[in-house]
């Protein structure tokens, strides 16, 4: 059940049936091929993980190429938290391998992931509640000013670089850059926690249920953030539970089922009931 890409042209684009939101159908574009010789950003390769007697992943193969989302679908337990922790170091495979632009590559930590420009934003862990705006968009990348070992925060730079993050992805924000993690809404960290990532040169955005607990405005929002990192030509892997948002803004979607691979598609191969009967049947 996977469709390899053709020389033909796509068909219509459809909306997800029964989607019963207007707002959704405006991220649809028509979707182009995989043009031939293309290759991924980043690429698993029959990639297994056990932990202890339980097994997690079974010869799990996928691709993500810039200027594509990839949602990675599946019920709870069916292995998607243990593939994306593979892909941002947090441990490894036992066996199998990550391609990183055709390349072999081995991350024995999550610094060597970013260091390649895998960013992942983490459900919980987008930004942190005590800091700035500012603070959380240039946490590490803190830019100093002094001399020798007298250096202090530039916060004119700081700010500068925050709002320069926020505006290359089309965030409007309208609240102080001063205020703290802690006062800003769910859909503002997520999209915050996006702009950082991009602003920083990552290649391949990792985005674990990013839409999960949001208000329907607030996930609009941050689907609009994805859909306009994915233009900006960031390879893009959307977790997520929520099958209506996966086809408003995904090119491609893989479905994971008891840790292997059960099918992928084009989104505009299946409809939204086709899917949601699929990932019940296969769980």
């Amino acid at each position: 059940m996977s469709p390899t890409p053709g020389g033909v042209p796509d068909p219509p684009v459809r909306p997800p049936a029964g989607s019963g939101s207007d707002d959704l159908h405006l991220r649809l574009r028509n979707i182009e091929p995989i043009p031939p010789g293309a290759v991924p950003v980043i690429e698993a390769v029959s990639v297994s993980k056990a932990f202890g007697a339980t097994t997690a992943l079974v010869d799990v193969s996928l691709k993500a190429y810039a200027g594509r989302i990839l949602a990675l679908l599946g019920d709870n337990g069916a292995g998607k938290s243990t593939l994306i922790k593979i892909l941002s170091g947090v441990f490894p495979p036992d066996r199998g391998e990550l391609r990183f632009r055709g390349e072999p590559v081995t991350f024995t930590n999550p610094a060597q992931a970013r260091e390649r420009g895998i960013a992942t934003v983490f459900q919980d862990l987008a930004v942190c509640e005590l800091l700035s705006v500012t603070r959380n968009v240039v946490l590490g990348r803190e830019p100093q000013r002094g001399f020798g070992p007298f250096k202090w925060l530039d916060m004119k730079r700081a700010d500068e670089m925050a709002r320069s993050a926020l505006h290359h992805l089309g965030v409007r924000w309208e609240r102080g850059l001063d205020e703290r993690g802690v006062n800003i809404s769910g859909g503002e960290r997520q999209s915050l926690a996006i702009a950082r990532a991009m602003f920083f040169g990552s290649s391949l955005l990792v985005l674990d249920e990013p839409t999960s607990a949001l208000a329907v405005r607030q996930a609009g929002r941050v689907l609009d953030h994805i859909a306009q990192a994915r233009d900006q030509g960031q390879a893009v892997i959307l977790i997520t539970h929520n099958f209506r948002h996966a086809l408003s803004v995904a090119d491609d979607l893989t479905v994971l089922a008891q840790g292997r691979v059960a099918a992928h598609f084009r989104r505009d191969e299946i409809e939204l009931d086709e899917l949601t009967n699929l990932v019940a049947r296969v769980a």
